[in-house]
């Protein structure tokens, strides 16, 4: 048997194609469809809210653990508010089914809630879990409860907010770094498992973007608090990147279109890569915030 020839066409700039590309048909005009952001209050989620709303959707339902940060948000573009903790899988499900009986069904679910989460491998346990929690387990639970009325319709897209270090690696987080790559890991399994019934799915990777999350990587050093700063985009831009996405079935979404470069580079040399990240973090953790030693 012939070798599979995985690589035989350039890489776009922009997205990490699965061997024989997403198969057609998946794409979703955001106008006039039913979407649900989780953790739309505020960041990234408010920003794909806003862009939504703009692209002619016919209701955003932003959902938030900061119940009056959902209503604002909502009010602003025009949508529905809801409060949701992530982590409990009886109120996603109860307001998934809530939603589709209201709504006929939800065309677009966007899995945005997540938190950062610094420190080695001596994080605290209850630190752990709450990251596992809020960035890979209300995936599967949002997920689970999701997905069984779109593949009844054969139709469906999901939007995974992982990160850039889902890919690569957060300097100095190892629980964020480490649930990130299991993020990653979900939606490329969701794509390969659901992709052939009508659903397509997104990962949306950025590096840092100015959020109120970004404060939680920027202050260990000066050197990583300038390293951060400058390379943070705006949340707009992030939106207009998945607005993008969806409509052209991009697995990866990336607004950073030099994570691409890197997650090559990781993936052809690995440990060439983990030599350079090694010198990094020796440059950007030497020193603490007021610059000693």
């Amino acid at each position: 048997m012939a070798p599979l020839q995985v690589w035989s066409a350039p890489l776009p700039s922009t997205v990490y194609p699965l061997p024989y590309g997403l198969p057609k048909g998946i794409a979703l005009e955001i106008n006039d469809r039913v979407v649900v952001i989780t953790g739309g209050g505020s960041g990234i989620g408010a920003a794909m809210a806003r862009r939504f709303m703009d692209d002619g959707a016919a209701t955003v339902v932003v959902t938030d653990i900061d119940g009056a940060a959902a209503r604002a948000v909502a009010a602003d573009v025009g949508g529905e508010p809801a409060t949701l903790d992530v982590t409990d899988e009886d109120a996603t499900a109860a307001l998934i089914r809530e939603i589709e009986d209201t709504h006929g069904g939800i065309d677009i679910l966007c899995l945005n809630a997540g938190i950062p989460t610094d420190g080695s491998v001596d994080a605290p346990n209850e630190d752990w879990q709450r990251t596992w929690d809020v960035n890979v387990m209300a995936h599967v639970y949002a997920t689970r409860h999701a997905l069984p009325a779109m593949l009844e319709r054969g139709e469906g897209y999901i939007v995974t907010t992982a990160s850039a270090a889902g890919l690569l690696t957060n300097i100095g987080a190892a629980p964020y770094s480490v649930t990130k790559h299991a993020a990653v890991a979900l939606a490329e399994w969701l794509s390969v498992t659901y992709g052939s019934r009508g659903i397509g799915v997104s990962c949306l990777c950025p590096m840092f973007v100015d959020t109120p999350m970004l404060d939680a990587f920027a202050g260990h050093t000066h050197e990583m608090r300038d390293w951060v700063e400058n390379l943070a985009i705006d949340v707009d831009d992030v939106a207009a990147a998945v607005a993008e996405g969806i409509r052209e079935e991009k697995f990866l979404i990336l607004p950073h279109p030099v994570v691409l470069d890197y997650f090559q580079r990781k993936a052809l040399d690995y440990d060439r890569w983990i030599a350079g990240m090694r010198t990094l973090n020796q440059d950007l953790t030497r020193k603490d915030v007021d610059g000693r030693p």
